[in-house]
């Protein structure tokens, strides 16, 4: 491949995009890679449709040698399969719909398992047939209430997306194993430094559900890590260890007026103060917060809940979704039409809504809690005693120091991370809703069940682009760079000719090369350019050409030697291999 910036569909900007918000947002448009076409929807240029063919090469690659068969689906698909499975429902506004013309349904598919799992079903019949797993990289769409970052987050997006398909529960851990190892090489081809967590499945459904997190500030997942042992999860999925059950033992509740109180801190000085059941050293620990949302469920009207965490806890709304899903819930305000509901002194006791409790809030324990009356607390407000919750429900946030729900003994870090990668067992639940069975050795009927599998491919680039750069541009690992290696002409005395003549030659030799061969701009417009760009290696011929010598350049440290240029080709074809 050689490529003449004189005639390549680039246009490179000097100043920072005003609507670019994240860094791998702003350098693919500052560099030529992609181009805004609509909110949540990119243009890939020709130099970034070469590193998105590059990063798909190495994903098609390793799923191959896992045994995967690649097939693809349409993107437009109708209605009736996700009707079958509850997700046309589920989905609610997340998808994007249309009708056709004769009035028939039709989405843009946000994901493919009910496809896969009728190919399977039209395909197959035997145990012979099995294992068995396919893949495809597929256009994906989501309706983004509000698209952000660029390629992070977008409502058009490429991914690809796995399926594995067993007889046995055993089977599907096997091939679970297999899928987790090909995506730990693929993140390591792509020079991706990330992080396995344990995860929730939300709307897919399954169990034994795990995300790669690419290490990076501007990532929309916080994750947590274990500073004495190896446990790492996303927030999301963080599991609250429960205190052990307590003796009924606390004095009986007492109501109190506590007028001005309506939050945590106001309550806390006020009971100190007041040396409410005869203590002064409350702290917003001893409280139960209590917060009223609205749940959202597909299909079905809405539902008041109230959700009780500790008050010095905030209600993570992003853990509650995930615990509620595939429903969503907003925070309620309309206390006006609930007068049973005294917004800044509720308590569980005598609730008439659903009620869930954080884990912390177990049977025994006592707390100093809203009385149900504005201007009223009440103390040794006893859980099992005084209120029973309806459940539990991880929604409290969580905070680095917590102890480790794995071993007890560490304390947790946190870290953002951008969602790469996700795998989950989703046992039966598409065979089942679809009513896939095959013949079993025995001649019985048997129900496979399934593995997922799933990679945001143009997200991957965004994470390579956070990841790989500086303050002057890109780096991209030689795996996936637009091309090997980049040929910068000063302009002068035949350097471009000479330039044109090297990247010749070293194309004949499979070398990708990207030659700068523009008129009538300077070198210094090139070498930013070529910072800009970023591909791993570059080539100055510039002033000393006379003198038979180019400069080679690494772009990541900065190095720099002078080579003969007859030994140029030489040099750069022994470092590729």
């Amino acid at each position: 491949m050689l490529l003449r910036m004189s005639s390549l569909l680039l246009k490179t900007l000097r100043e920072e995009p005003a609507d670019a918000e994240v860094p791998s947002h702003r350098l693919l448009l500052r560099a030529g890679f992609v181009r805004r076409a609509a909110p949540g929807g990119y243009t890939w240029l020709p130099l970034g449709k070469l590193v998105l063919d590059r990063v798909t090469d190495v994903i098609r690659a390793e799923m191959t040698a896992a045994g995967g068969q690649e097939v693809s689906f349409p993107a437009l698909l109708p209605r009736e399969p996700y009707d079958t499975s509850g997700r046309w429902t589920e989905y609610g506004e997340d998808i994007f719909t249309l009708k056709d013309r004769r009035g028939a349904d039709y989405l843009l598919a946000p994901t493919h398992e009910e496809m896969f799992t009728l190919l399977v079903q039209d395909m197959t019949g035997s145990y012979r047939d099995f294992p068995l797993v396919l893949f495809q990289i597929q256009t994906k769409y989501r309706d983004e209430a509000r698209p952000r970052g660029g390629l992070l987050r977008g409502r058009e997006f490429l991914m690809k997306d796995a399926y594995s398909f067993d007889l046995t529960d055993d089977g599907l851990v096997s091939a679970y194993a297999t899928m987790r190892a090909a995506y730990q090489r693929i993140f390591s081809r792509l020079g991706l430094e990330h992080t396995i967590v344990s995860a929730v499945s939300g709307a897919m459904g399954g169990s034994a559900s795990e995300e790669f997190l690419a290490a990076a500030e501007v990532g929309e997942d916080t994750f947590v890590g274990c500073t004495a042992c190896s446990y790492a999860a996303n927030t999301e999925a963080v599991v609250t260890p429960a205190p052990a059950s307590r003796p009924f033992d606390a004095p009986a509740l007492q109501a109190h007026d506590t007028p001005g109180t309506p939050t945590i801190a106001s309550l806390v000085d006020f009971a100190n103060a007041q040396e409410l059941a005869g203590r002064t050293d409350w702290t917003a620990a001893d409280t139960l917060k209590n917060v009223v949302v609205t749940v959202h469920h597909p299909g079905r009207p809405d539902e008041l809940l109230a959700i009780g965490v500790p008050g010095d806890r905030e209600v993570d709304l992003k853990r509650l979704n995930a615990a509620l899903a595939p429903a969503t819930a907003t925070l309620f305000d309309d206390f006006a039409s609930r007068p049973d509901l005294v917004k800044g002194y509720i308590g569980p006791q005598d609730l008439k809504v659903r009620y869930l409790a954080d884990p912390r809030v177990a049977p025994g324990t006592a707390w100093l809690t809203g009385a149900n009356e504005s201007g009223r607390h009440a103390t040794n407000v006893v859980s099992g005693r005084d209120f029973t919750p309806d459940g539990t429900i991880e929604a409290a946030e969580v905070r680095a120091g917590d102890t480790c729900p794995s071993c007890g003994a560490g304390s947790l870090t946190m870290r953002r991370g951008i969602e790469i990668g996700h795998i989950f067992q989703l046992g039966r639940r598409y065979t089942d809703a679809f009513g896939l069975d095959v013949l079993g050795s025995d001649g019985k009927p048997v129900r496979p069940t399934m593995g997922s599998y799933g990679i945001g491919v143009s997200r991957a680039v965004a994470a390579i682009a956070e990841q790989h750069a500086d303050e002057r541009g890109l780096i991209w690992p030689a795996a996936i760079a637009p091309a090997d290696v980049h040929i910068v002409a000063a302009g002068r005395d035949g350097q471009v000719e000479a330039a044109l003549s090297l990247g010749a030659t070293l194309a004949r030799a499979g070398v990708r090369v990207l030659v700068d061969d523009r008129p009538n701009v300077s070198a210094g417009v090139k070498f930013t350019d070529a910072e800009l760009i970023g591909i791993p290696r570059s080539v100055v011929v510039g002033r000393r050409l006379s003198e038979g010598y180019a400069e080679l350049r690494d772009r990541s440290t900065g190095g720099r030697d002078e080579v003969p240029l007859v030994d140029i080709a030489r040099v750069i074809t022994a470092e590729l291999g």
